[in-house]
């Protein structure tokens, strides 16, 4: 029997010829990821073991992100351990304030992530670079701790599921929208511990930008990773970004999936997932009136140029509604400054937004856009747990940059076509 994408990559990553569903193994990283939340864990575990060194200083990188620019004493002090930490093992890819961006927008961006890699971040939705067809995957910061000193992680190999897209997108109609839809059709343990496997004839038809939304959420279905066939869309990202060799798998023609789903974009409607779970996602003519307070336009999931140009482009003109707070955040500092350059801030700004620097904040409950009780906000996101935007009695929708800037504009949860039309 053959071998999917993943299991080809972590094969050849755990030097073996072929590895099987279930099987353990022991395979070589190309790149350890943490942030300023879960790399403070990762450094006293480092310390509390005795290890003086990191595999490799350029293997290795720390993003201050969720609560930076630093919004207490506490997140002030857990980016200074990280930053006192990189300086001491002369850690090349240290990203503060002014130089950093959401971590998931920023090393794909940087080109520190390649197709056929092996990479592990101590956070759950490191599972984004799989749009790049690499094995990616959210692991606990004491395994991120063995990572950076050893340059391994213990892996089970997952079994997979396979997703045929075919088609093209409508208007209005985005990638945010399609793994909104997946994850309602096959729920939030739907993947469980296995691999989401894209390709087929439609991928021609999805961005970077499009795959990396999707990427980004296959946690959200339980899986270990999403992974999209490497192609024309990605070998063309790719250029000019990554300077060094890497290698391309292709899943086996007799690879072994569990299930196969044939996904036409072109049937893809506008979504919103509904609290407090992901997979409560409904289309406009299951939605009635709902009012909202605040909506959030950014994330790793939706933060980049052209999920602000989707924004813009139903903003533009607009003003957001009275009582309604509507917060743009580019997911680095390379898509904040294209957006000025584009005009984009200047649209967001005229229309009542305001607009951050690049900050994970509100997605988690972090700050700067924090929920009273009873209020409900829109948002970009990737997840909408009870509390995740602040009080346990406040709600989370989430949709596309499309959705969140009309709703912005209407005050409830509205689709685009409802201003355009």
């Amino acid at each position: 029997m053959g071998m999917t994408m993943t299991q080809k990559i972590l094969a050849a990553h755990a030097g073996l010829d072929e590895v099987k569903a279930g099987q353990l193994i022991m395979a070589d990283l190309d790149f350890v990821l943490g942030n300023d939340i879960t790399s403070p864990v990762a450094i006293n575990e480092f310390k509390k073991a005795g290890f003086n060194s990191v595999f490799d200083k350029e293997k290795v990188t720390m993003v201050m992100d969720h609560f930076a620019p630093n919004k207490d004493i506490k997140a002030a002090t857990q980016c200074k351990q990280c930053r006192d930490f990189c300086g001491e093992h002369s850690i090349t890819h240290f990203y503060d304030v002014g130089n950093m961006g959401i971590e998931h927008a920023l090393l794909p961006e940087k080109g520190l992530v390649a197709p056929g890699e092996c990479i592990i971040g101590a956070d759950s939705h490191t599972c984004t670079y799989g749009a790049l067809g690499a094995f990616s995957t959210g692991v606990g910061s004491t395994d991120m701790c063995a990572g950076m000193a050893k340059g391994k992680a213990w892996f089970k190999v997952p079994s997979a599921i396979k997703f045929n897209v075919i088609g093209k997108l409508p208007k209005y109609s985005t990638a945010k929208d399609v793994i909104l839809h997946i994850i309602g059709m096959i729920g939030v343990d739907g993947a469980l511990y296995r691999s989401m496997e894209f390709s087929g004839s439609g991928l021609k038809n999805l961005t970077m930008e499009d795959r990396l939304c999707m990427a980004n959420m296959a946690i959200e279905a339980g899986a270990k990773n999403g992974i999209f066939a490497v192609d024309e869309v990605t070998l063309e990202y790719v250029k000019g970004r990554v300077d060094r060799e890497f290698k391309i798998y292709e899943a086996d023609a007799d690879a072994e999936y569990d299930e196969v789903y044939d996904i036409d974009l072109s049937q893809i409607k506008p979504t919103v997932a509904f609290p407090h779970l992901p997979e409560n996602a409904k289309t406009f003519d299951e939605i009635g009136d709902i009012k909202i307070d605040q909506s959030v336009i950014g994330s790793c999931t939706n933060g980049r140029i052209e999920d602000l140009r989707a924004a813009a482009e139903i903003l533009k003109g607009r003003k957001v509604a009275d009582n309604v707070r509507c917060i743009v955040i580019p997911a680095t500092q390379a898509v904040y400054l294209q957006a000025m350059e584009e005009g984009l801030l200047k649209i967001f700004v005229d229309a009542g937004c305001a607009v951050s620097t690049p900050t994970c904040g509100p997605c988690l409950g972090g700050y700067m856009g924090i929920l009273a009780k009873g209020e409900r906000s829109i948002a970009t996101t990737n997840r909408n747990f009870v509390g995740r935007m602040g009080h346990p009695e406040s709600e989370v929708y989430l949709a596309s940059p499309y959705v969140a800037a009309a709703s912005a504009v209407t005050g409830k949860i509205s689709q685009p076509s409802e201003l355009t039309d």
